[in-house]
Formats: structure tokens, C-alpha cells, sequence
């Protein structure tokens, strides 16, 4: 007998944890479905949508690299903030219509949450990368009303997404290289501020070298976010908690991301209840 199904896609996809993430919410629930990982090539994009549009089980999907603004033309209809980043994390049927959808945003403000509900006298945020990671996270704080200052390999790179996705404020253009060694820069008085330095690169990932940041560079009382999932605990996170600064790791934006696709593919809410047991099989 056939089960209703949806899967995460990408080019590598092995070391994903969302298979571990909705599995879990569907067992809790005792939901007879199936979420799977499934690598599909570039190539392949085009055909894996066709395919799986005439498969009744198949309730959507989520994207992940290299396909999040390549899936945009295979699609029907594209949610107003999937347009505005341009990228899309999440596809799901709506009859007989596939829409994108991004979650990447939301998922990424879920553990800002209690921080954001009081008022700041001022907001900066400093995001290291411009690529497809830090487009979302552009959008989402621009939006909280950050300050931003987005540093990549290309600063001019980071000025058209500014321009792009943050065209009011006075936002500004950095090289990353600015944050690689130490500064005796003497910051003003924090207080009634936010202030996060947020890892929007791959760096640190499993695989790859560390993010050359030196903590001198964060104003006191910053939180740092480095939204690498794979290992939890990134050099990054390590030197910040050592330098004094509170920390979120990636899968808390992973989980929070989930949460909107999971309600969008099997028809009931996440049960967050149990996060603390998620969050021990994610990170064992």
C-alpha cells in the first residue's frame, strides 16, 4: 500500500538532518507517511519535478543547495517572500498547483524570538556572507529593523544584495577578511542595543576550513549564530562562547524552519513540545 511522502532534495544530501527532524514529528504523531532525503543533480532538476507532480504520495518537498533558485521556473507559483529572496526552501502542493515557499527566513528570527519581542534603541546585526544562505537572513533582519553590515570575499557582491534585499537604512559593505584579525576598536556604550555577528557561510561546515573571525570585532553583549549544522559546534560558536558571548547554533534554525514545512506537507502543526528530545537525537 502506497503512504503520502515528502522528501528533502539537494546535491549533496546525505549529511542532511531534516529526514531525522520530520521523522520524528510523524512518529510523535503517529502519522503514517514518510519523509526522505533524495539527491538530485542539477541536471536532473527539471525531470524530479516533472516526476513527482504525477505522483498522488508525493506531498512536496524541501530544497536545499544547489537548487533553491534554480526549482523557480519548474514551479507554478511563487510565495511573496520565496519572490522577495528569490529563493525558494520549500514546495508544496495547493491542488493541483505547486507553489514555492521559503522558511528560511522565519526559521532563522524562531530563536531570536524572546530577544526581538522587547524595544531596542538600536540594532546591528554583522553577517558574514553574501551567497544563497545569507539572502534569507538579509531579508528577515532588515525586516526586524537591523542595522546591517554583510561582509563577504566580494564586497561589492554584498552591496547589490543590500540593494537588492535592503534597500532602505543605512546598511554597509564589507570585506570578510576586515574580521579575520583582531581590532583594538573601542565600542560605544551597548546598552538598549542587539547585537549579533551571524556565520551565513559554509565555513566551519564538516569538510571545510574554520571562518577566520576575531571575537575583538563583536560589541559586547552579542549574541553569535552560525546557522552551519553539521558539526553543532562550530569553532565559531567555541571561540564566541569562550570570548563570553551567548550562542545559537544551527539547528535551532534548522528545527524552526521545519516547523512551517512540516504543517504545509502533512496537514497537522510540528509538535514542538518535545524539542528537548529532538534536539539530543540531532545533535548525538
Amino acid at each position: 500500500m502506497s503512504r503520502p511522502y515528502a522528501e528533502v532534495i539537494g546535491d549533496p544530501i546525505a549529511q542532511s538532518k531534516s529526514p531525522a527532524i520530520h521523522n520524528f514529528w510523524l512518529e510523535k504523531l503517529g502519522i503514517d507517511a514518510d519523509y526522505r532525503a533524495h539527491r538530485v543533480a542539477p541536471a536532473e532538476l527539471q525531470e524530479y519535478v516533472a516526476a513527482r507532480r504525477s505522483d498522488p504520495d508525493w506531498r512536496g518537498c524541501n530544497v536545499t543547495m544547489p537548487h533553491k533558485q534554480a526549482i523557480l521556473p519548474h514551479l507554478d507559483r511563487i510565495d511573496d517572500i520565496a519572490r522577495r529572496i528569490g529563493a525558494v526552501n520549500t514546495v508544496y502542493r495547493d491542488g493541483e498547483t505547486l507553489v514555492g515557499g521559503n522558511t528560511d527566513a522565519r526559521g532563522f528570527l524562531e530563536p531570536l524570538r524572546e530577544t526581538l519581542a522587547g524595544r531596542d534603541y538600536f540594532r546591528m546585526a554583522r553577517i558574514l556572507g553574501a551567497g544563497g544562505a545569507a539572502r534569507a537572513i538579509v531579508a528577515a533582519l532588515a525586516d526586524a529593523g537591523f542595522t546591517l553590515v554583510v561582509a563577504a570575499r566580494d564586497p561589492a557582491k554584498a552591496d547589490l544584495l543590500l540593494a537588492e534585499l535592503a534597500p532602505q537604512g543605512e546598511h554597509h559593505a564589507a570585506p570578510l577578511a576586515h574580521f579575520a584579525g583582531p581590532t583594538d576598536f573601542a565600542f560605544d556604550d551597548r546598552e538598549g542595543c542587539c547585537d549579533l555577528v551571524v556565520n551565513a557561510t559554509p565555513l566551519g561546515m564538516r569538510g571545510q576550513p574554520a571562518l577566520p573571525f576575531d571575537w575583538s570585532h563583536a560589541p559586547p553583549g552579542s549574541i553569535a549564530y552560525d546557522i552551519v549544522t553539521d558539526p553543532v559546534e562550530t569553532v565559531f560558536l567555541a571561540d564566541a562562547r569562550a570570548a563570553g558571548f551567548q550562542t545559537i547554533d544551527g539547528v535551532s534554525m534548522l528545527v524552526g524552519q521545519a516547523t512551517a514545512a512540516f504543517e504545509r506537507f502533512f496537514g497537522q502543526p510540528a509538535p514542538r513540545e518535545y524539542d528537548a528530545e529532538l534536539r539530543e537525537r540531532l545533535v548525538a
